[in-house]
């Protein structure tokens, strides 16, 4: 089956309003901007997609990326680790204007979260946020002496992110810390787009290189020269 995609925004063209949305990328590394941006775009064009639940590791940077998202006032809910970056004007002013809600997860809770969705994992247990408020509600069990909070699975409407190369069958490779959550979030949703910066042929590459299989994967569109956040940042580049 051929999973190409001809242009991003043709690949996020089914993210619709409430939609739950995975954004891959620690900070810049491996976080899908040309997809992000179409989805930028599609709003300013159509007034949609809004009120999104967005899961990612941060909560934007700048006036570019998830950022520029809040800026237009399309994300409802972040679901993130680190709401704060070196310049968090567009989250913080949402925030503190009460039009955008923030559930604060620890890093690798995150993670867990995210692979647990993908892997069919209702909930777990950690030590991780016990005693402090982000295990308010939670249900507290203990296990040999010691107390762990429940945790439920994070999944996702769609998954948005960036791989190195794909082929038309959707196997995807990443580059190097580029890969970080792209793969948890790719098995966690129902549907998810990949922007790579090559599409091969199917068998193109090595089965032993694979990280994402083509079977969590719906659509890979070929964005040859990506743009990176920081880069992006830097020259105060305001996407809207």
């Amino acid at each position: 089956m051929d999973k190409t995609i001809a242009s991003t925004a043709d690949a996020i063209a089914d993210i619709g309003d409430g939609a739950t949305v995975m954004i891959g990328g620690f900070g810049g590394s491996g976080a899908p901007i040309e997809l992000i941006h179409a989805l930028i775009d599609k709003f300013q064009q159509t007034g949609g997609p809004k009120n999104l639940t967005v899961i990612n590791n941060n909560a934007g940077n700048g006036r570019i990326g998830i950022a520029a998202m809040i800026d237009a006032g399309m994300v409802r809910k972040m679901i993130c680790s680190f709401p704060r970056s070196s310049d968090p004007r567009a989250f913080t002013d949402r925030y503190l204007a009460g039009e955008i809600e923030l559930e604060l997860v620890p890093q690798g809770t995150l993670a867990e979260r995210i692979r647990a969705g993908g892997a069919g994992i209702p909930a777990f247990y950690t030590p991780t946020a016990y005693g402090t408020e982000l295990a308010n509600g939670k249900v507290i069990a203990e296990f040999d002496g010691r107390p762990y909070v429940q945790e439920r699975w994070l999944k996702a409407d769609f998954a948005i992110v960036k791989a190195q190369v794909g082929d038309t069958h959707g196997n995807l490779t990443y580059n190097k810390a580029g890969r970080n959550f792209n793969p948890l979030m790719c098995m966690a949703a129902a549907r998810t787009i990949a922007q790579v910066s090559r599409i091969v042929a199917a068998g193109e590459i090595d089965p032993e290189q694979v990280i994402t299989p083509g079977i969590f994967v719906n659509g890979v569109v070929e964005v040859a020269h990506p743009q990176q956040e920081e880069e992006l940042i830097r020259a105060g580049v305001v996407y809207a």
